[in-house]
């Protein structure tokens, strides 16, 4: 049995937030932070104080992490970026409503005494002799201490406070891993137990010294269970003075924890979901996927859209199952107008389906072109209403450009665009994946089987063309960040350029049957364009379908990432562990690597072909290394244990913060099924004979922080899990267990009616109805019994549990 914990991040908005700029304004980004870890960076939004990011993320994450943070910084071109403010939420303010925070949030001063992170290691032990009460506080270490001195480190002692006495350990410098190993005593005369308190501090020889964080224990806990073990620094108490001067965020962040068990619990509830497949889909009411279908509403319907769809593509069966729901659509649509229009499960799977399948595809056909649009920077504008003229002025060399003129260089621009768009779509049919293929063979014969009139003709092609263009296409131009297409989201210009191509895509999408109506008439001079596009891309969609019969829809059960494939690349600095101290002291230099799920390779250059390469199943840990160790942001190592035992260790530095959560994500991601991973790490260097984190004078010294293997950053890429997709869909058909409950007892009710009502004239027809009303409440109670018997296996664990922590 395992536990997951995955936090669902929404950054969505800023406003009034505070000017540090001399022109008045300010360029705000904003920082995530989990337990004190950077997750996450979102894009700067220049010359803004209501900013607006829509970023979201997804933390997997293990489920003893303590608080969530957002930092609301501006970036300064010079010198270091301003605090602006931040939000801290406990993991109890989050999950104290099971649908998470959606609210505007304000934004409070960063309170330096406020801002410390790590724990102690104590070993507390109360005493009674002839000379009184006594108490011994053994002061052991701390790690992951906040660094406080320039360099990146801290100089740090240990303050404990028992009644009116207090004693000091010495002062470790140069460390955020203090190892002090000191026994202090503290007496005081019998009577009352007083708290004991410990305190950590930076030692400064000019100034004040800097608060590190403390711990505090009642007499109770000192009599009855004496501390004795690893214990949280905490801040001191104190109230928060935001007051809304400092701006407020919009937020949603929502907690989803689960106990997953072992795979043999689930069987039953999956041979269930299988045989829904399997069945009639228009007259299906009590299969766990129509009960699915009926409970799933708003967020929580993309979350099990995604879960589904990864379950059944584990098993072979996703083209079954989106047919399943495909046919259920349709079967209730009168108008193929509104097909697949709204945020149905079935809508919802096929767009999961076509991003979990289909994502290196949309990569390979749009990435050139959307690189031009982010390299060249072209002003592009059709709206009168938005036309800048000033800002076109270098479209012509004699003065101000007249609306006119610009209106012809952004047509001519965008139609340059959207042929290069439209010319890589039209010729990618051999290119995407067959299972995307056979979906959209499903997908067009059922539609074209239900709407089969000359007037509907065009039916098929709109029900394909609105999921690949409406929903992957045309988003995918409209936000590349959001599609791992570009690290960054687009500047102002840029945007706009952007949503320009997407509407037209959209159109091109629609095929044809919207243009000239609505409020966009300015769009009129694309009209031709996209008129002469919608033919090349019938044409496209009919070879898009066009592939063996005999194919299975689902394709093989196999892995979403196969271990051949390259999930991440890009250029790394790399500089190897030294050897005996002989290497030169900054040695890092530019490789460009490579991952797939069986090694990591690297080279001089893409193009190179001698490369060199470390086994994914020889990595022990992948984890951050503190700047201080060689005096560089963003470096990263990967720790790896070859056939003899021995542990190396490859240090590389990626370009920026969220560079490196994706490499960081990425790697532990691909060696997760590694067995013997390390549990502890040194985030510094072996260098000058000791270790830079702890101080420790030999390289095979214990690691002294602990490593991150379960934090990763969730993406299309993120690995089948059928035991964490079927307990999804466990907790979400429990919420219908009252709803299933009513409908066996009004399915009674209608039975008894039937067997008592006059039957002479009807009878065959009562037959088959009381046959059907069988089978409906047959299937319902097996689907009760099922969730009976899950529901019981949980509360067993649970017991266990908690019997081991009572232990």
């Amino acid at each position: 049995m395992s536990k997951s914990g995955s936090l669902s991040i929404r950054v969505v908005e800023g406003r009034a937030l505070p000017a540090k700029d001399v022109s008045g304004s300010s360029d705000p980004y904003c920082l995530v932070k989990v337990d004190d870890e950077v997750v996450a960076r979102t894009a700067t939004i220049w010359r803004s104080l209501s900013p607006f990011w829509g970023e979201e993320y997804t933390v997997h994450l293990p489920l003893d992490f303590h608080h969530l943070a957002f930092y609301v910084l501006d970036e300064d071109t010079v010198g270091h970026d301003d605090i602006i403010g931040k939000i801290s939420l406990s993991k109890d303010a989050i999950t104290a409503d099971p649908r998470g925070i959606d609210s505007w949030i304000n934004l409070s001063r960063v309170d330096p005494d406020a801002e410390v992170q790590g724990e102690v290691y104590l070993a507390v032990r109360l005493l009674d002799d002839a000379r009184g009460r006594c108490l011994r506080c053994h002061v052991r270490q701390a790690r992951d201490l906040a660094p406080r001195d320039i360099s990146g480190t801290s100089d740090p002692f240990a303050r404990v406070f028992w009644g009116s006495h207090s004693l000091e350990t010495s002062t470790i410098k140069k460390t955020r891993f203090p190892h002090w190993d000191e026994v202090l005593e503290l007496r005081e005369a019998p009577g009352t137990v007083s708290s004991l308190r410990v305190e950590l501090w930076d030692w400064d020889m000019v100034g004040k010294n800097d608060f590190l964080g403390m711990v505090e224990f009642t007499p109770q806990t000192l009599q009855q269970k004496p501390p004795n073990g690893w214990f949280r620094l905490l801040p001191f108490p104190r109230a928060e003075d935001s007051g809304g001067s400092l701006g407020a965020l919009r937020l949603k962040v929502r907690l989803t924890e689960d106990r997953v068990l072992p795979s043999q619990y689930y069987r039953p509830l999956m041979e269930l979901l299988l045989e829904s497949v399997q069945g009639p889909a228009e007259e299906d009411t009590s299969s766990p996927l129509a009960v699915l279908e009926e409970l799933a509403s708003g967020d929580c319907r993309q979350d099990l859209a995604t879960k589904l769809v990864k379950l059944f593509l584990g098993q072979g069966l996703a083209g079954p199952f989106l047919d399943y729901l495909t046919r259920r659509e349709v079967a209730r649509t009168n108008d193929p107008n509104t097909l697949f229009r709204s945020n149905s499960l079935a809508s919802k799977s096929m767009e999961q389906f076509m991003k979990l399948v289909g994502m290196r595809y949309l990569h390979e056909v749009l990435r050139p072109v959307v690189s031009r649009v982010f390299e060249e920077k072209k002003y592009m504008e059709l709206d009168p209403c938005k036309m800048d003229l000033n800002r076109s002025r270098r479209i012509s060399f004699k003065g101000t450009p007249t609306e006119e003129q610009v209106r012809e260089t952004s047509l001519g621009l965008l139609t340059g665009y959207l042929g290069s768009i439209v010319d890589a779509i039209v010729s990618s049919a051999g290119r995407c994946p067959l299972a995307l293929r056979l979906a959209f063979r499903q997908l067009q014969q059922c539609v074209e089987k239900r709407f089969s009139g000359v007037e509907h003709q065009d039916a098929k092609y709109l029900a394909t063309s609105g999921f690949l263009f409406l929903r992957f296409f045309a988003p995918a131009i409209l936000t590349p960040k959001l599609f791992d297409l570009r690290d960054q989201h687009a500047d102002p210009q840029t945007s706009r350029s952007l949503l320009l191509l997407a509407k037209a895509v959209q159109s091109i999408g629609n095929l044809g049957q919207q243009l000239g109506q609505g409020k966009e008439l300015w769009l009129a001079p694309l009209h031709p364009f996209l008129l002469q596009s919608i033919s090349r891309v019938r044409d496209f969609l009919d070879q898009l379908v066009d592939v063996d019969e005999d194919e299975e829809a689902g394709g093989p059960a196999c892995a979403l990432v196969q271990p051949s494939t390259i999930v991440r690349e890009g250029f790394l600095l790399k500089r190897k562990e030294e050897p005996s101290g002989l290497a030169t002291r900054f040695a890092f230099k530019k490789r460009y690597f490579r991952l797939s799920g069986q090694d990591l390779s690297y080279s001089k250059t893409p193009e190179w072909q001698v490369h060199s390469s470390i086994p994914v199943s020889c990595i022990r840990a992948v984890e951050r290394v503190d700047e201080g160790a060689f005096q560089l942001p963003h470096v990263m190592q990967v720790v790896t244990q070859d056939g003899t035992g021995v542990p190396h260790t490859t240090y590389l530095q990626c370009k920026n913060v969220n560079d490196l959560n994706q490499w960081l994500s990425a790697l532990r991601k691909a060696s997760a099924p590694n067995q013997d991973k390390l549990t502890a790490c040194h985030p510094g260097a072996f260098r000058s004979g000791r270790w830079t984190c702890c101080l420790q004078a030999e390289r095979t010294a214990a690691g002294c922080s602990r490593t991150h293997s379960a934090v990763t950053l969730g993406d299309w890429s993120d690995p089948l899990d059928p035991d964490a997709e079927a307990q999804m869909v466990y907790r979400q058909l429990l919420l219908g267990r009252d709803q299933l409950r009513l409908k066996l007892l009004e399915d009674s009710s209608l039975d008894t009616d039937l067997e008592v009502g006059p039957g002479k004239d009807s009878g065959a027809m009562d037959g088959t109805c009381t046959e059907v009303l069988a089978q409906q409440r047959a299937a319902i109670t097996h689907l009760l019994q099922v969730l009976e018997d899950l529901e019981q296996v949980h509360e067993e664990f649970q017991k266990r549990g908690q019997g081991q922590v009572a232990l």
